[in-house]
Protein backbone atom coordinates (compact mmCIF):
# COMPACT_ATOMS: atom_id res chain seq x y z
CA UNK A 1 0.00 0.00 0.00
CA UNK A 2 1.07 3.56 -1.14
CA UNK A 3 1.11 5.93 2.21
CA UNK A 4 1.50 9.41 0.84
CA UNK A 5 3.39 11.91 2.83
CA UNK A 6 1.83 15.66 4.18
CA UNK A 7 3.27 18.34 2.71
CA UNK A 8 3.69 19.21 -1.03
CA UNK A 9 3.22 15.69 -2.30
CA UNK A 10 -0.29 16.11 -0.23
CA UNK A 11 -1.14 19.22 -2.65
CA UNK A 12 0.15 18.21 -5.84
CA UNK A 13 -2.50 14.80 -5.09
CA UNK A 14 -4.85 17.43 -4.37
CA UNK A 15 -4.95 19.26 -7.53
CA UNK A 16 -3.93 16.57 -9.60
CA UNK A 17 -7.08 14.06 -8.73
CA UNK A 18 -9.41 16.47 -10.36
CA UNK A 19 -8.02 15.92 -14.20
CA UNK A 20 -7.45 13.01 -16.09
CA UNK A 21 -3.80 11.32 -16.19
CA UNK A 22 -3.10 10.78 -19.77
CA UNK A 23 -0.41 7.83 -19.50
CA UNK A 24 1.48 5.89 -22.41
CA UNK A 25 4.09 3.48 -24.12
CA UNK A 26 5.65 4.03 -27.23
CA UNK A 27 8.43 2.68 -29.11
CA UNK A 28 8.71 4.44 -32.43
CA UNK A 29 6.93 7.42 -30.94
CA UNK A 30 3.78 6.90 -32.62
CA UNK A 31 1.43 6.96 -28.60
CA UNK A 32 3.11 9.76 -27.77
CA UNK A 33 1.46 11.65 -30.82
CA UNK A 34 -1.69 10.45 -30.23
CA UNK A 35 -1.68 11.24 -26.67
CA UNK A 36 -0.86 14.09 -27.36
CA UNK A 37 -3.24 15.25 -29.57
CA UNK A 38 -5.51 13.55 -26.37
CA UNK A 39 -4.26 16.63 -24.11
CA UNK A 40 -4.67 19.39 -26.92
CA UNK A 41 -8.09 18.30 -27.02
CA UNK A 42 -9.49 18.15 -23.65
CA UNK A 43 -7.18 20.85 -22.64
CA UNK A 44 -5.19 21.38 -19.51
CA UNK A 45 -7.85 22.01 -17.20
CA UNK A 46 -9.31 18.73 -17.72
CA UNK A 47 -6.04 16.26 -18.27
CA UNK A 48 -2.48 16.64 -17.37
CA UNK A 49 0.77 16.50 -19.67
CA UNK A 50 0.61 12.91 -20.92
CA UNK A 51 3.62 10.90 -19.49
CA UNK A 52 5.63 7.83 -20.72
CA UNK A 53 5.14 5.29 -18.72
CA UNK A 54 8.62 4.38 -18.53
CA UNK A 55 9.35 7.51 -16.90
CA UNK A 56 6.71 7.66 -14.39
CA UNK A 57 6.57 6.57 -10.72
CA UNK A 58 3.94 4.55 -8.83
CA UNK A 59 3.42 7.39 -6.58
CA UNK A 60 2.78 9.86 -9.91
CA UNK A 61 0.69 7.66 -11.33
CA UNK A 62 -1.71 7.03 -8.37
CA UNK A 63 -2.26 10.54 -7.96
CA UNK A 64 -4.88 10.62 -9.95
CA UNK A 65 -8.82 9.19 -10.00
CA UNK A 66 -9.47 8.63 -14.03
CA UNK A 67 -6.88 7.71 -16.69
CA UNK A 68 -6.76 7.78 -20.49
CA UNK A 69 -3.77 4.49 -20.90
CA UNK A 70 -2.08 4.54 -24.12
CA UNK A 71 -0.22 1.58 -26.21
CA UNK A 72 0.77 0.19 -29.50
CA UNK A 73 0.21 -3.20 -30.34
CA UNK A 74 3.30 -5.32 -30.02
CA UNK A 75 4.41 -9.15 -30.62
CA UNK A 76 0.87 -11.64 -31.23
CA UNK A 77 -1.23 -9.04 -28.83
CA UNK A 78 1.55 -9.15 -26.47
CA UNK A 79 2.06 -6.51 -24.12
CA UNK A 80 4.91 -4.42 -24.96
CA UNK A 81 7.97 -4.32 -23.03
CA UNK A 82 11.40 -5.18 -23.19
CA UNK A 83 10.77 -9.01 -23.88
CA UNK A 84 8.73 -8.77 -26.64
CA UNK A 85 11.55 -6.60 -28.77
CA UNK A 86 10.95 -2.99 -27.23
CA UNK A 87 14.20 -0.74 -27.13
CA UNK A 88 12.95 0.46 -23.28
CA UNK A 89 10.83 -0.44 -20.68
CA UNK A 90 7.33 0.22 -21.48
CA UNK A 91 3.71 -1.08 -20.32
CA UNK A 92 4.88 -5.00 -19.16
CA UNK A 93 7.60 -3.47 -16.73
CA UNK A 94 5.12 -0.59 -15.51
CA UNK A 95 2.38 -3.03 -15.11
CA UNK A 96 4.79 -5.40 -12.91
CA UNK A 97 5.53 -2.06 -10.31
CA UNK A 98 1.83 -2.02 -10.04
CA UNK A 99 1.17 -5.69 -8.82
CA UNK A 100 -0.38 -4.98 -5.38
CA UNK A 101 -1.78 -1.71 -6.22
CA UNK A 102 -5.68 -1.79 -5.51
CA UNK A 103 -7.35 0.79 -7.96
CA UNK A 104 -10.88 0.02 -6.89
CA UNK A 105 -13.17 3.27 -7.29
CA UNK A 106 -10.54 4.76 -10.01
CA UNK A 107 -11.77 4.87 -14.04
CA UNK A 108 -9.62 3.87 -17.12
CA UNK A 109 -9.80 4.50 -20.81
CA UNK A 110 -7.66 2.94 -23.29
CA UNK A 111 -6.05 3.22 -26.58
CA UNK A 112 -4.42 1.02 -28.82
CA UNK A 113 -2.56 1.58 -31.96
CA UNK A 114 -2.12 -1.09 -34.86
CA UNK A 115 -1.72 -1.66 -38.21
CA UNK A 116 -4.86 -3.27 -39.92
CA UNK A 117 -2.75 -4.23 -43.41
CA UNK A 118 -0.01 -5.81 -41.85
CA UNK A 119 -1.32 -7.50 -38.99
CA UNK A 120 -4.73 -7.74 -40.31
CA UNK A 121 -4.97 -10.93 -37.92
CA UNK A 122 -4.29 -9.29 -35.00
CA UNK A 123 -5.34 -5.49 -35.24
CA UNK A 124 -4.90 -4.19 -31.94
CA UNK A 125 -5.04 -6.65 -29.82
CA UNK A 126 -2.35 -5.63 -27.10
CA UNK A 127 -5.13 -3.57 -26.13
CA UNK A 128 -6.80 -6.44 -24.47
CA UNK A 129 -3.84 -7.39 -21.95
CA UNK A 130 -3.91 -3.69 -21.07
CA UNK A 131 -7.32 -4.52 -20.40
CA UNK A 132 -7.31 -7.52 -18.39
CA UNK A 133 -4.48 -6.30 -16.12
CA UNK A 134 -5.79 -2.86 -15.06
CA UNK A 135 -9.35 -4.24 -14.46
CA UNK A 136 -7.72 -7.24 -12.53
CA UNK A 137 -6.71 -4.33 -10.58
CA UNK A 138 -9.96 -3.16 -10.23
CA UNK A 139 -10.42 -0.14 -12.22
CA UNK A 140 -13.63 0.81 -13.80
CA UNK A 141 -13.01 0.57 -17.74
CA UNK A 142 -15.30 2.79 -19.97
CA UNK A 143 -14.91 3.67 -22.87
CA UNK A 144 -15.34 0.81 -25.75
CA UNK A 145 -15.50 1.79 -29.03
CA UNK A 146 -17.57 0.86 -32.74
CA UNK A 147 -15.74 -1.70 -35.16
CA UNK A 148 -16.98 0.15 -37.91
CA UNK A 149 -14.56 1.91 -40.38
CA UNK A 150 -11.98 -1.07 -40.23
CA UNK A 151 -10.95 -3.17 -42.78
CA UNK A 152 -9.11 -6.20 -40.09
CA UNK A 153 -9.79 -10.16 -39.87
CA UNK A 154 -9.15 -10.22 -35.87
CA UNK A 155 -8.81 -8.60 -33.33
CA UNK A 156 -8.84 -9.75 -29.39
CA UNK A 157 -9.53 -6.46 -28.33
CA UNK A 158 -12.84 -6.76 -29.96
CA UNK A 159 -15.39 -7.78 -27.05
CA UNK A 160 -19.27 -8.34 -27.62
CA UNK A 161 -18.43 -6.74 -31.15
CA UNK A 162 -16.76 -3.75 -29.62
CA UNK A 163 -13.04 -2.69 -29.12
CA UNK A 164 -12.55 -2.42 -25.05
CA UNK A 165 -10.54 1.04 -26.41
CA UNK A 166 -10.29 3.45 -29.02
CA UNK A 167 -8.45 1.72 -31.58
CA UNK A 168 -6.25 3.38 -34.11
CA UNK A 169 -4.15 2.56 -37.57
CA UNK A 170 -2.05 6.10 -38.20
CA UNK A 171 -0.59 4.41 -40.39
CA UNK A 172 -2.97 3.43 -42.14
CA UNK A 173 -5.92 5.78 -41.82
CA UNK A 174 -3.99 9.25 -40.44
CA UNK A 175 -7.26 10.80 -41.83
CA UNK A 176 -9.55 9.37 -39.49
CA UNK A 177 -7.37 9.80 -35.95
CA UNK A 178 -8.44 13.43 -35.41
CA UNK A 179 -12.10 12.48 -35.67
CA UNK A 180 -12.21 9.36 -34.02
CA UNK A 181 -10.17 10.85 -31.37
CA UNK A 182 -12.47 13.80 -30.68
CA UNK A 183 -15.90 11.78 -30.86
CA UNK A 184 -14.33 9.29 -28.42
CA UNK A 185 -13.15 11.66 -26.28
CA UNK A 186 -16.53 13.37 -26.39
CA UNK A 187 -18.37 9.91 -25.10
CA UNK A 188 -15.73 9.06 -22.33
CA UNK A 189 -15.25 12.06 -20.70
CA UNK A 190 -18.31 12.89 -18.85
CA UNK A 191 -17.49 9.02 -17.60
CA UNK A 192 -14.14 9.93 -16.37
CA UNK A 193 -14.60 12.97 -14.71
CA UNK A 194 -18.62 12.65 -13.96
CA UNK A 195 -18.10 15.47 -11.32
CA UNK A 196 -17.08 18.04 -13.34
CA UNK A 197 -19.83 17.16 -16.16
CA UNK A 198 -22.53 17.19 -13.27
CA UNK A 199 -20.87 20.89 -12.56
CA UNK A 200 -20.81 21.89 -16.34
Amino acid sequence: MLILKKGRFKTIKQVSMNKIGIFFGTDTGSTRLVAEKIYNALGEGIADQPKNVNQTRVSEFLLYDAYILGLPSYGIGDLPGIQTGCMEANWAEFLYKLDDVDLTGRRAALFGLGNQQRYADRFASSMIKLYHQVYGLGADIVGSWSTEGYQFIHSDAVVDGRFVGLALDHRNQSHLTDERVNTWLAEVTPRLLPDTAAAA
